[in-house]
């Protein structure tokens, strides 16, 4: 499959900000299963975008503002072919030994209550990948998709506690369950493919979770499902903030308010080759059942 990707954020700030400083996890790498073609980031002001990798090899550009501003946009674009890899992701950067990926932190951490649901989930599975199955779609039984009760940077322990989340909790959630599990466990940053839905939001979360034999498998609790062709992986990290699109700081501004728009679109039917009719002729009446597209 072939997406195209556009990913807009907007500030806009009530009184000008004297300064801005901001780090962008916004740009997929290639590894097996994904190719990315093309892409840029662009911001809507004078700036220089410093590029480099951080600790865990994710791609990251950097920049500095001087005001006054009352506004910024951060635009990411470009178009990655995905082939579908049934979960299993090769050929990534790796940076640390998988152990590190059993560290917890404040958005990880498994309380009682995710510890008792992690023997439920063990008791069920089989192998470790059965486990991790058993748990992905446990989760997904158990929690609701909701907007409101929570968002990006809630524990574990509530959205657990609250049986809500977004899919940053679906994904903080599994990690904390596979962690105590002893299972190396990460969150992934990136977009979904969702036909009929190709505005969004915001960008889609997911987890990795280490297996024996096949390496790091993705997992989708918040859809119940392995990623597909359809997902595009941009960053990794501990927990949603090591692996956020746009993270930074500003000096001075008062009422900022962001606006996210998210386009993933199916990009393929346009470098389809040009039918020639006479030629699609001439063979549908050869084959019969084969007519001109």
């Amino acid at each position: 499959m072939r997406l195209r990707i556009t990913h807009e954020t907007a500030y806009r700030y009530a009184t000008p900000a004297s300064s801005v400083i901001q780090i962008l996890r916004m740009q997929p790498r290639s590894h097996e299963g994904q190719f990315v073609v093309d892409w840029r980031v662009e911001l809507d002001r004078d700036a220089r975008l410093q590029q480099s990798p951080d600790a865990f090899g994710n791609t990251v550009h950097s920049f500095a503002l001087s005001g006054p501003l009352e506004s910024l946009t951060v635009v990411a674009t470009g178009e990655v072919e995905t082939e579908d890899t049934a979960g299993i992701v090769r050929g990534q950067v790796e940076r640390f030994p998988p152990t590190v990926f059993l560290r917890d932190t404040r958005l990880t951490e498994a309380d009682e209550r995710i510890k008792a649901f992690a023997a439920e989930v063990q008791t069920a599975g089989g192998s470790r990948l059965d486990t991790l199955h058993q748990l992905n779609g446990a989760l997904h039984e158990r929690m609701t998709f909701d907007t409101r009760p929570t968002d990006a940077t809630t524990p574990a322990t509530e959205a657990f506690a609250a049986a809500h989340g977004v899919c940053q909790d679906y994904a903080h959630i599994f990690i904390a369950v596979a962690r105590h599990l002893a299972i190396p466990a990460r969150y992934i940053s990136g977009y979904l493919f969702q036909p009929g839905n190709e505005e969004q939001e915001a960008g889609h979360g997911w987890a990795e979770a280490l297996v024996d034999g096949l390496g790091w498998v993705a997992f989708d609790p918040a859809n119940g499902v392995s990623p597909t062709d359809g997902y595009v992986r941009v960053a990794a990290g501990l927990d949603y903030l090591g692996a956020a699109p746009v993270r930074g700081s500003r000096h001075g501004g008062t009422g900022e308010t962001l606006a996210v728009r998210v386009r993933v679109e199916d990009a393929s039917v346009r470098y389809q080759a040009p039918v020639n009719p006479v030629a699609s002729q001439s063979q549908s009446s050869l084959q019969g059942s084969r007519k001109p597209v």
